[in-house]
């Protein structure tokens, strides 16, 4: 096959399509459906786009855009090859006795009497139940049924995303068992719900993820080629350069923002297709589209499978193979043409005029409105398959897995950074970690670049938070008070830091399922993820941090000079970091936006609690002094206290500021001099009232603050922001596996 293939055009193994996807089928108006028994002969995405390349090189124009300039006899030999000479479908999906339970939880226990042998049953729900059938290269399967029947399920255990200690029954690709490793690989996922960037174009969405699933090796060149065909391809060229858009920003159609969420899962060729109800929520030109498109990914070499809830009779005339659920059981499975015959001869026959998905879904719901169900139907199938399998006779090419991958990567399928030169082996991934660093934030940056009004939110409230309190606290003097406005100032500052950053949440909470999708099947890692994430937020903290402490520092008066005003720069600027990862990591923990935001208010409230502002290190009891080392607000306070009043040669209290903060304070100075006078002389020292009392150690020991150096206390800071960039990492490591139990 690797032979043949390697002498034959790319050009030449593509069979006729119809006009809808010029790239491929330049000179076709209508799709004729291929005999079943036929093999097919068709080109993967990549052989097209060789023979693209082939053609710029030598000049000669391609148009892709209108099939009338195209040269029909340039296409004719497409199919020219003898089919005896092309191996017939080296991929066979096979699924046996798929069986999956979940354990349903009773809401009221029986209050008397024995529990008997069948509450165990009673608290198992069977979703699948002994499902068996097959799925072949070059065509598409679907999974039919009512809601409720199990469509998604059957869907989800076929992808493995459903834990194998839950799933019994066996999966094996060309007779041998699909690892998970593998799956990946070879295999994407199309879930039912679009879940794409609102604000990037479709052009830049196919490209990021072209730069994701294509390997390195590809140049920028070939992948920016590969996506213009896709684009053709799905049929998108005139709304490639609109954003996606969401509930505030128009973007596109539905049905092309579906037939996006296609193309960002098939940019690699997966050998396999999994898509749970492509058409849902669509019309019907838009859903017949989706599944013309599908068929084309199905006849360039992959194994499509889809659930679908009722398709039209277009729809219909695509479908290769079909399996109708009921409750878990498998009510039929075969080529749709065998429906006819099917319910003949269950003594049900279906009418002349009478669209056959139709009825065969009205008659399986009226059977499960029944007393007896679907039971006998589901009998029926069970005689009417083993006497199909009887007389069928399956062509067995006898070739391996790892054969039919290698020669699939022959033909031109990227799958997922495999290469010709080593098939036995393939990544993991398609590119090193530091690339996917690359891409990831260059897509959070233009992402966040198309939504400037959210960085102004931020920025806005970081500045006039600043304004606040440098006009409430300008010029503070080194009086009693001053040192108590002081340490307001520093504790509100420091909380402040912390509950800015909590507009963070709905960052990665409306990335979350992105997230997952893209992981799912190893687009890139989830540490790239997280240390992208991480670097790309650092920026932005910094321009936060210099504004607030430009904004505050000389206006409030505080000591240092320039290397005070350093310090406290940085420390402003590792409390951000600090909250900043605090906060995602807990958007990694809980999945609600308006839980997520209680959380983090509550948790920062504790934080300030314990920070030693409102009560000292040695006056907190001893069964909350663990909680007083884990408030993040308590490093930086200290830090910064330590950085105002280090200075032993500045005084904060003097000779008759004694009394500034007792009843004493409103008499006169006159009195108070005496006072000082009569101190004097019992305490053997003499007390004026230019004698200082407290300088600024003195406040330091006052507040607790003598364990810690400053300089520790920014750096513990800075651990504090790492750990929970870790810990988010693990939760995204735990928390992502998007695998049913």
């Amino acid at each position: 096959m690797s032979g043949f293939l390697g002498k034959l055009s790319p050009t030449k193994r593509v069979v006729a399509g119809n006009n809808d996807l010029p790239l491929f089928y330049p000179n076709q108006t209508s799709m004729e459906r291929c005999p079943r028994d036929t093999p097919r002969v068709s080109a993967t995405l990549a052989e097209l786009l060789m023979n693209v390349e082939d053609a710029r090189n030598d000049h000669r124009v391609l148009e892709m855009a209108s099939p009338l300039t195209s040269s029909a006899s340039s296409f004719n030999s497409w199919t020219s090859a003898p089919a005896s000479s092309i191996t017939s479908s080296p991929f066979v999906l096979s699924f046996t006795d798929l069986t999956y339970s979940v354990k349903i939880k009773k809401k009221f226990p029986p209050f008397c009497g024995n529990s008997s042998s069948n509450d165990s049953a009673l608290n198992t729900k069977i979703l699948l139940n002994g499902i068996s059938g097959e799925a072949r290269e070059g065509e598409m399967m679907a999974v039919l049924g009512a809601s409720g029947s199990g469509k998604s399920t059957l869907i989800d255990a076929l992808a493995n995303r459903i834990a194998k200690d839950s799933l019994r029954g066996s999966i094996t690709l060309n007779g041998e068992v699909l690892e998970s490793s593998l799956q990946k690989v070879i295999s994407a996922y199309v879930m039912q719900d679009d879940l794409l960037f609102p604000m990037l174009t479709v052009e830049e969405t196919l490209m990021f993820s072209a730069e994701f699933r294509l390997p390195r090796s590809l140049s920028k060149k070939k992948k920016k080629a590969r996506v213009q065909a896709l684009i053709d391809q799905l049929g998108l060229r005139s709304a490639a350069r609109t954003v996606i858009g969401d509930e505030g920003h128009r973007g596109v159609s539905g049905g092309e923002r579906r037939r996006v969420s296609i193309g960002i899962d098939i940019i690699h060729d997966p050998i396999i297709l999994f898509l749970d109800e492509p058409t849902s929520g669509l019309d019907s030109t838009s859903a017949y589209m989706v599944i013309k498109v599908l068929q084309r990914i199905a006849q360039s070499g992959s194994i499509v499978i889809m659930s679908i809830h009722q398709p039209s009779y277009r729809i219909m005339g695509l479908l290769d193979r079909l399996i109708f659920l009921s409750r878990g059981n498998t009510v039929f499975s075969g080529s749709p043409t065998y429906l006819p015959q099917f319910f003949s001869e269950f003594d049900h026959p279906i009418p002349e005029n009478e669209n056959k998905t139709e009825f065969a879904l009205d008659l399986i719901r009226e059977l499960e409105n029944s007393p007896e169900g679907t039971k006998k139907l589901v009998e029926y199938h069970k005689e009417w398959r083993a006497k199909q399998q009887a007389a069928a006779r399956y062509y067995n090419n006898g070739i391996t897995l790892k054969e039919a991958i290698t020669a699939s990567i022959s033909r031109g399928k990227l799958v997922s950074g495999a290469t010709t030169n080593s098939t036995s082996s393939f990544k993991t991934y398609a590119n090193p970690f530091w690339i996917e660093m690359i891409v990831i934030g260059k897509r959070s940056i233009l992402n966040s670049m198309r939504q400037p009004e959210l960085i102004g939110m931020r920025i806005g409230a970081v500045m006039v938070t600043g304004i606040i309190l440098a006009t409430m606290f300008t010029k503070l003097d080194n009086s009693p008070k001053g040192v108590q406005e002081r340490l307001g100032f520093f504790a509100f500052a420091m909380s402040t830091t912390f509950y800015t950053c909590a507009e963070a949440i709905p960052v990665f909470l409306q990335e979350r399922y992105i997230f997952m999708r893209e992981t799912a099947y190893n687009a890139y890692r989830r540490s790239s993820y997280v240390l992208s994430q991480s670097i790309i937020s650092i920026p932005s903290l910094i321009f936060l941090a210099a504004c607030f402490a430009a904004t505050t520092f000389f206006a409030v008066g505080l000591a240092g000079g320039a290397s005070g005003f350093l310090f406290f720069f940085l420390t402003i600027l590792a409390s951000f970091w600090a909250g900043s990862s605090f906060v995602t990591f807990l958007s990694g923990v809980v999945s609600n936006v308006m839980l997520g935001f209680t959380v983090v208010v509550a948790i920062l409230a504790y934080f300030l609690l314990f920070s030693g502002f409102f009560i000292s290190r040695d006056r907190i009891p001893l069964y909350w002094i663990w909680f007083h080392y884990l408030s993040l607000v308590k490093y930086p306070y200290e830090g910064v206290l330590q950085n105002e009043f280090q200075d032993t040669t500045k005084c904060f209290v003097r000779g008759i500021q004694i009394f500034d903060n007792s009843p004493l304070g409103q008499f006169p100075n006159a009195m108070k001099l005496n006072l000082l006078k009569s101190m004097s002389g019992v305490l053997g020292i003499n007390v004026t009232a230019e004698t200082c009392v407290t300088t600024g150690i003195d406040i330091l020991k006052q507040q607790g603050v003598t364990e810690i150096s400053k300089w520790n206390c920014l750096w513990i800071t800075v651990a504090w922001g790492f750990f929970f960039r870790v810990l988010f990492y693990f939760t995204l490591l735990i928390g992502s596996k998007n695998k049913r139990r």
